[in-house]
């Protein structure tokens, strides 16, 4: 049972812009919270998005759960597929392609992952590819798909960003949370401490609060317009500082995947959903004009385009604070990290349940501030770090580009993760880290890095235990995949939307 609020309680909570970061914290605060709290949202409609958070990761197959949402009501209204992970195309070179997965390959030990066992397996014979043990990726090559018993199958979605802002829009205001329509003229400070005390909107009103989320995406007008967190510029590591996006009619049934196609200064990315294509180009400037760009876009998309194309600059990194005073910034507003890996939508849900889990019953506490940035902190850096591993281990030297990606010093953490892993086979998860031991793996070994050496339980098993072991697996991997639907077919039956 939660206590009464004190007079320092922050109930009052006002989110400071809609789109999918506002509109996620107002439906999981409201769900969660709605008898506690007032909650204000304002947003304005003459205010666009960026709405190209298409891609998604399986954590978020868990926050719809937490809140209740019916899975195939919530992907019928935002036109959603199923995603088992990223075909990767051109990374390790041109022409060579890798696939990203969701889920387990193989079979672990305690004392050491399947690509130890596999590893051991090629040096006595065995010529089939890791991907062979993996059920989600070998599915995903034949386009397949099925909920299977006791969650086997780890899945994400690929989404329309704009209708799941929609849909918990609806959620969050038959919850109790309040949307003022509106442009944000100035944030008031509290002339003593420094907090902020309202909102005053364009045409005159003022909105007061106790604790205020920033969801103002690239402007951060609160953490950063008004209180000056601090930003922290991570171009040093990632290059890409530009991105247009557009949206094409689906000419052929989607795919159970996203496709991110690296080019001479960058990638592009396509997300299938169920009755348009999401497409996108990312790039550096210093090494693509913005109009060759735009008409290498234009010139590779297939169907016809739905939307005029969206053009975004975009600085990486991340905010030294995202919790300062009585502000958190959820988020574009807390930084940016390029979508390769589809992290951003799990971002603004790992602030919002984070900020859930902190939100004091009395005044806020310094030591809840200092956790919550610590944990968000990492988040990005551990995000950063495996984005930052696709541009570093690659043979590509085909370009300034690429050169200059080959050249330049990664972080620490980073370096030491490839070192361990292509002298031992090793792959270490810290603090919760996101992804997991597989997915570093699959990108490690995708992107060139064969380990040197691997772990010596597998010599315990003898060449007739091993053989049966692998075959074992593949034989599992195979035999269920040939029973699977395809997933065009599936998805129509189980979350068909119409089109429009």
């Amino acid at each position: 049972m939660i206590p009464p609020a004190s007079p320092a309680t922050p109930r009052r909570i006002v989110i400071a812009g809609g789109g999918t970061a506002g509109w996620m914290a107002a439906a999981a605060l409201a769900r969660t919270l709605g008898q506690v709290i007032d909650l204000t949202l304002i947003e304005s409609d003459a205010i666009g998005t960026i709405g190209v958070g298409e891609s998604t990761i399986p954590p978020l197959v868990l926050y719809n759960r937490l809140l209740g949402i019916g899975e195939a009501e919530f992907m019928r209204a935002t036109q959603a597929t199923f995603k088992l992970g990223i075909m990767f195309e051109n990374w390790k070179d041109v022409g060579e392609t890798y696939f990203h997965s969701f889920g387990a390959t193989g079979k672990d030990h305690w004392s050491a992952g399947f690509q130890h066992f596999w590893l051991h397996g090629l040096n006595n014979g065995h010529h089939h590819s890791y991907d062979d043990y993996c059920l989600e990726l070998m599915a995903a090559r034949e386009s397949k798909f099925a909920h299977l018993p006791d969650e086997r199958m780890n899945y994400a979605y690929q989404l329309d960003a704009a209708l799941y802002a929609t849909f918990l829009r609806r959620m969050a205001e038959a919850d109790g949370a309040r949307r003022i329509e509106g442009k944000i003229a100035a944030v008031e400070l509290h002339g003593e401490c420094g907090d902020i005390a309202a909102l005053r909107l364009e045409d005159g009103s003022r909105i007061e609060g106790d604790l205020f989320i920033d969801c103002t995406g690239f402007k951060a007008l609160l953490i950063e317009g008004a209180l000056k967190a601090g930003f922290d510029d991570w171009r040093n590591f990632l290059a890409c500082d530009s991105a247009i996006a557009v949206q094409t009619a689906s000419v052929r049934p989607a795919l159970p995947y996203t496709r991110a196609i690296a080019h001479d200064a960058g990638w592009q990315w396509r997300i299938p959903l169920q009755h348009r294509q999401g497409n996108g180009i990312v790039y550096c400037s210093r090494f693509l004009d913005h109009e060759v760009a735009l008409e290498r876009l234009l010139g590779s998309v297939e169907g016809d385009t739905l939307t005029e194309p969206n053009k975004i600059r975009y600085i990486t990194g991340v905010r030294r604070k995202q919790w300062h005073r009585n502000c958190v910034a959820v988020g574009l507003a807390g930084g940016f990290l390029e979508p390769l890996e589809s992290t951003a939508i799990h971002l603004i849900q790992r602030s919002v349940l984070r900020l859930i889990r902190m939100l004091p019953a009395g005044p806020i506490s310094p030591r809840d501030v200092a956790e919550f940035n610590d944990q968000a902190q990492v988040d990005m850096e551990q995000i950063r770090d495996f984005l930052v591993l696709h541009y570093k281990v690659t043979q590509r030297r085909d370009s300034p580009f690429w050169q200059e990606c080959a050249d330049r010093v990664i972080p620490d953490s980073l370096a030491q993760k490839i070192e361990l892993f292509r002298e031992t086979g090793r792959v270490f998860r810290k603090n919760e880290e996101l992804f997991s031991e597989n997915s570093w793996t699959q990108v490690m070994m995708g992107q060139g890095i064969v380990p040197q050496s691997y772990h010596p339980i597998t010599t315990k098993l003898r060449r007739d235990e091993l053989d049966n072991f692998l075959s074992m697996l593949r034989t599992g991997v195979a035999s269920t995949v040939a029973t699977l639907p395809a997933h065009h077919d599936y998805v129509a039956r189980y979350c068909g939307a119409a089109e429009g």
